[in-house]
């Protein structure tokens, strides 16, 4: 413990296939009722994120974090908002920069250890008056989730309580490898194609700042991360960004509940980004590696269209925080 090696997730019939789970949860999924409210606040370097958020006057809040080239109005993002709202939560779910739809004001992006932009939303957040705060971060933001956490361990706000983070890649190396290599090509286009899109427009607004980048000869994940992600973030090149960067030298230093959800046949990840011996020993980290649930999948039918994981996470938080 909290190692949880039964996990309750059972998928629907003809849901085994992690491709399937993927693929249905991320493009044919529909989450309506989730009425955002769209706040934009001002970052220390003159440039701004745009929030999401859906408020009842509840005295606590939950920060949700997207994935990689997603956004607040993902159906992963929109189903565990409405989730938690129906619990009892405030829910404030961000765009990362470049992610809201309008292009941000400075040439630095978002990566997956960009937790000063975290920093900046939860700092806003609590400013709000909230008595109890809970983070939740989904795939590259359940990275930065746990990163977070992790790098303040008990010197964190003490009216953080809680996260939750689904499908971590903890090992960004390992799983940026495993993308190029191992898994089915059609994941690794899909995130280069709108990459590739953001780094042409990046070209095309700051003249001079990325000579020499030619977007269209980026072939591979690991690769974009040496000519773009890297140099514009200040990391030597794509090996030092994942080493300083991955959230699984983190997690010993983790000091609240915290509950890590990937699926064991997740497409995206490798057997790296599985820390089942770290969680026999942690006291706070629990770690369900459901047999099946393909990436930020886990597919449910019932229960006011909620997912698996939504019901999980909303449960973890309610445990922690109480039922409200």
């Amino acid at each position: 413990m909290p190692l949880i090696e039964d996990s309750s997730y059972r998928p629907p019939p003809g849901f085994r296939n992690p491709h399937v789970q993927t693929i249905v949860a991320a493009v044919l999924r529909r989450v309506p009722g989730v009425p955002y409210r769209r706040e934009r606040i001002e970052t220390d370097d003159d440039d701004f994120l745009d929030l999401e958020w859906v408020r009842g006057g509840q005295d606590r809040a939950v920060v949700i974090s997207h994935g990689l080239e997603g956004d607040a109005g993902r159906p992963y993002v929109r189903g565990m908002a409405r989730a938690l709202a129906r619990r009892g939560f405030d829910v404030l779910a961000w765009h990362y920069r470049g992610c809201s739809g309008e292009p941000n004001r400075q040439l630095r992006s978002y990566h997956s250890g960009a937790t000063d932009d975290l920093d900046a939303v939860v700092r806003h957040a609590l400013r709000q008056g909230y008595a109890s705060l809970a983070l939740v971060g989904f795939s590259l933001g359940g990275n930065l989730t746990l990163k977070y956490v992790g790098e303040r361990g008990p010197a964190l706000d003490t009216r953080i309580r809680a996260a939750a983070a689904l499908s971590v890649p903890v090992d960004l190396a390992a799983a940026a490898d495993h993308l190029d290599a191992a898994a089915p090509a059609l994941y690794r286009r899909r995130f280069l194609v709108s990459l590739r899109a953001k780094a042409r427009a990046a070209i095309r607004r700051f003249p001079g700042a990325l000579d020499g980048l030619d977007p269209a000869a980026v072939a591979t994940l690991r690769q974009f991360d040496d000519v773009f992600t890297a140099p514009i973030h200040g990391f030597r090149d794509a090996a030092d960004y994942y080493a300083r960067s991955s959230s699984l030298q983190f997690l010993d230093a983790i000091a609240i509940p915290t509950l890590l959800l990937t699926a064991a046949d997740d497409p995206f990840l490798p057997e790296a980004c599985y820390p089942y011996s770290l969680a026999r020993a942690h006291q706070h980290v629990h770690f369900e590696a459901p047999p099946h649930g393909g990436h930020v999948g886990f597919v449910a039918f019932g229960a006011g269209g909620e997912f698996w994981s939504e019901h999980r996470v909303g449960a973890f938080l309610q445990g922690v925080l109480g039922r409200g």
